[in-house]
């Protein structure tokens, strides 16, 4: 396992993250006792880095990632979010924030977390995240409940602005980098750097786009974007090649980002990702994967407030005119 410095920080966090969301059931009923089970096992393989949020099962997520923790928590880096409590529930008020830590900090069985994330910043307005929002983790900061503070989110423009405006750091970005879009490369990427602010990815295989068993009914791509997704994995089964190891090789690769979150919830998930990080890359092959996207290629799809979107646009327009 390789480990990787969080921008400015004094967290290596391992290039393989744990996805926590599944632990949830969020994309399907799991069982309580193989999540825990795979909870070891990936600590046991060098995975240290665990990101989980009260979102993600309303609550379950965090609940059985404590349970599972219990006993282990300091061989762990460990991160949830604030902000984003259902799927139209959104407070980013400082009390809010205040009072979700502290019942996070409850149901994770810690008295602190490594990283605390505002989740899904597009849903709020960028002055209150300035102004209120991440003041408020600061503080919590201050009082030794974190240790340090993150934004989260799907449009590349927001991200980027508040990164720009306000010291945090790191910046988790998801469905934007991997076999099927890149555009995080040209715009947040080149700002993190400059900055020094750390950079996780997440959605390697862009929510299941690129899985056998493909999207859950809840994801927000168009059906074209789906069904280009399941051809590619029908391309790659053809040539015995089994598309989600060369994705998440594809991302692992990234020279920048620091870990490449992977939702996991069984053994043989945590089996299937350490081979994954065990194989090559295969440069030809990826590309030839691309090129089946297509005009979907770098698709960007709605997501929060309209002001804060980059679809439709690039995300360099929408940094330009908000």
């Amino acid at each position: 396992m390789e480990f990787r410095r969080l921008g400015k920080t004094d967290l290596m966090l391992s290039q393989i993250g744990f996805g926590a969301a599944s632990l949830g059931d969020v994309y399907n009923v799991i069982d309580p006792a193989e999540g825990i089970r795979a909870v070891h096992m990936a600590i046991d393989e060098g995975i240290n880095f665990f990101d989980v949020a009260p979102y993600y099962g309303k609550t379950l997520a965090e609940e059985r990632l404590g349970q599972a923790l219990a006993g282990r928590r300091d061989e762990v880096i460990l991160a949830t979010k604030c902000g984003r409590y259902d799927v139209d529930e959104f407070d980013f008020s400082a009390d809010a924030v205040r009072a979700g830590l502290e019942a996070s900090l409850t149901r994770l069985g810690t008295e602190y977390v490594d990283l605390l994330q505002v989740h899904d910043v597009e849903f709020c307005e960028y002055a209150q995240i300035i102004n209120e929002t991440l003041p408020e983790l600061r503080r919590l900061q201050s009082e030794g409940k974190i240790r340090y503070v993150g934004i989260t989110g799907y449009p590349l423009g927001m991200l980027t602005r508040i990164l720009t405006a306000s010291p945090i750091d790191s910046v988790l970005s998801y469905c934007r980098y991997n076999l099927m879009i890149t555009d995080m490369d040209d715009l947040l990427t080149p700002a993190a750097q400059q900055y020094g602010v750390g950079l996780i990815n997440a959605s390697a295989l862009n929510m299941g786009i690129l899985t056998a068993r493909g999207a859950s009914d809840w994801h927000p791509a168009p059906d074209g974007l789906k069904a280009v997704g399941q051809h590619a994995v029908r391309y790659a089964e053809e040539r015995g090649v089994r598309l989600s190891n060369q994705a998440l090789r594809f991302c692992f690769d990234h020279p920048y980002v620091s870990s490449t979150l992977v939702g996991m919830s069984t053994t043989e998930h945590v089996r299937a990702n350490m081979e994954a990080l065990r194989n090559q890359s295969d440069r030809e092959f990826q590309e030839e994967v691309r090129r089946l996207f297509g005009e979907f290629f770098n698709y960007v799809w709605p997501s929060g407030k309209p002001e804060n979107c980059d679809t439709s646009r690039t995300a360099e327009t929408c940094l330009e005119k908000h």
